[in-house]
């Protein structure tokens, strides 16, 4: 379960850089690449599209970013010594065998 949530976290965080870099600031990024999409998109452009699909991600990324957590403090409360079987048999050498007869 938290190897597939690292996964999803690791693809949010690459969604999120790449809708970070196409919105269009001052120095442009890589919104230069989007071309226009006026039409597409409404006469703002893209630029509240992807507003809202980075609030989206954002979201999205904390709340599997406090899924992750849950689980890992979960797994922190179990220790490895609780899972030992202690009806496992005990091997013997054999000078301690010799000592019993």
């Amino acid at each position: 379960m938290t190897s597939t949530l690292i996964v999803i976290q690791v693809v949010l965080a690459i969604a999120i850089i790449i809708t970070v870099l196409l919105q269009k600031s001052s120095s442009i990024g890589l919104g230069a690449y989007s071309g226009s999409n006026e039409s597409m998109f409404g006469a703002k452009g893209p630029a509240s599209f992807l507003a809202k699909s980075t609030f989206v991600l954002a979201l999205l990324f904390v709340v599997n970013t406090l899924a992750l957590g849950y689980l890992y403090n979960q797994d922190k409360n179990q220790s490895v010594v609780d899972k030992i079987s202690t009806s496992t048999v005990v091997p013997t050498t054999a000078k301690d065998s010799n000592k019993s007869k």
